[in-house]
Order: structure tokens, then sequence, then C-alpha cells
């Protein structure tokens, strides 16, 4: 299996330490190591939509980024990839200025985070589930709570400070997303005091922009937007788990209009691909 990416582009709508006014560079990865019901990004996640690309090609796309004035380098689900990804991530820490970026779900084995150790700078992982019913349920993922919380704790074991520039970007660290799902309020409580039990220092993502796709659209309980109420329910776990970093969302922000176009024609032209032909 060679690597597959989905699209190339800088991205405005990460956590502000992030995306920053410049953007963030991001490269999706086609597949997913989770299959949730409830994917926002479905077609490439569950389709496996994308072009195959060498790691030539890859490492070209990382400095076109960096050229395009990108504040770092985000690798949105690469986990699949991550013994290819050695290599190039070898390369590109000795040709490129900025931080790279992991950007996973976090359902990841310690063998293959401690690979990454000098490699990436930020680790962005997602923290999805306490409760291993709900994950075996929604993304067919078998004691997701364990895994996910043994791998963000070396995760910060290889980014042991939080390091951020004069502008507020960050520059090395770990930052652990939570997406709060429709009757998921004692899954996030459980997901912060497994955070809290890693470090409370760590930065943490509250995520409130949850919507039905039309995947889950008449689903008992997915297939509604979550509560003022729940949110706030989550945001109070935070506290109450003595964390005290992170970053909250206005549920106005659960909109289709901050998903990714995943259009490969753009991608063929930024890759130079002339006679690709998107059937």
């Amino acid at each position: 299996m060679g690597i597959r990416i989905a699209r190339v582009g800088l991205h405005h709508f990460e956590e502000p330490c992030i995306s920053g006014k410049r953007g963030s560079g991001t490269v999706f990865f086609s597949g997913c190591n989770l299959k949730c019901l409830f994917c926002q990004n479905h077609v490439i996640s569950h389709e496996g939509k994308g072009l195959e690309v060498s790691a030539r090609e890859l490492l070209d796309c990382m400095s076109r980024l960096e050229d395009m004035g990108a504040h770092n380098i985000n690798l949105v689900t690469p986990s699949n990839y991550t013994n290819l990804l050695i290599p190039v991530l070898e390369q590109a820490k000795s040709r490129l200025k900025i931080p790279i970026v992991w950007n996973s779900s976090g359902y990841e084995t310690v063998t293959n985070i401690k690979k990454l150790k000098g490699l990436v700078d930020i680790y962005l992982p997602d923290f999805k589930y306490s409760d291993d019913n709900m994950a075996f349920e929604y993304s067919c993922a078998k004691g997701y709570f364990e895994v996910a919380k043994k791998a963000i704790a070396q995760m910060r074991e290889n980014a042991p400070d939080d390091v951020f520039d004069n502008d507020g970007m960050m520059l090395s660290g770990v930052i652990v997303r939570h997406l709060v799902l429709p009757e998921g309020v004692d899954n996030a409580r459980g997901v912060m005091r497994a955070i809290a039990d890693i470090d409370k220092d760590i930065y943490v993502s509250v995520m409130g922009q949850y919507f039905p796709t039309t995947a889950v659209a008449d689903h008992q309980i997915l297939g509604r937007r979550l509560t003022e109420d729940e949110y706030d329910a989550a945001t109070d776990a935070f506290f109450n788990a003595g964390l005290h970093n992170g970053f909250s969302q206005e549920l106005d922000s659960a909109t289709e209009e901050y998903v990714p176009d995943f259009d490969l024609k753009e991608l063929a032209e930024f890759l130079g691909k002339v006679n690709f032909v998107d059937n």
C-alpha cells in the first residue's frame, strides 16, 4: 500500500495556535483506523478517496505549503501510514523550518508513537471515548479507552513541554481534542478525568462542532445536534477534572461549512498531474 492523500492546502479552522493568521498547512490522508458512523469526512475515511503520491511528491507538498506561508505542516489522519511516513519525516525535518503536527484519532500503538519522537513537534490527537461500548458501537474500535490513553501519554512523553512563539503559535507540545456527542456527557467526563491523569497542564480542545451527517440522520441518538446544556456540562467536566488550559467552541460552528472540499482535480493540479481525469 502506498501513501494516498485527498487534500493539500491552507486550513484556517484549527485551534488558534495551530491555524494562526496564515493557516495550517494540511495534508489530508485517505483512510482512517476508525470507522466512525458520524464521520464528517466520510468520502476519505471510509471510501478512501484520494490520489497515491510518492515520498518525493509528499515532501514537495510540504515545502510548497511552507512557501505559501503555512504556520506548520498538519498531517491529518496519518496513522495508517506511520511506517511509510517515518523516512519522509526524517527528510522533512532537515528541509523545513516550521513545526510538524500529527493530527490523529488517538487510536494508535505506543510503539508507533515512540517512532515519531524527534520527527513530530506537535501532537493533536482526538480522545473520543471513555466508554468502550460507545467506541465499539460508533467507531468499531475495540478497547479504545486504554489504547488512546496510553498513546496520548506517550505523545506527552515525546513532547513534554508546550512551547509557543511570541505570536502565540504552538511550536511543540500536545493538544487533545474531544468531540462532544449527543447524550455523551458521561463519556466526556471520563475523557476529561483520563486526560487529567496524564497531565493537568495539557491543552484540551472541547469541541462542540458535531452535526449529524446524512449517514446518521435517522439514528436514534446521533441524528440530532448537541444541546447547549450538553456542551456546557462537557466544559464543566473539563474544569471539574482539574484541567485549566484549553479551547472551547461556539455551537454555531456545527455546520458543514467547515468541512473541507476534497476535490481530486484540484489536488492533481497542485501535484502537477496534468493528465488526471476524475471519474
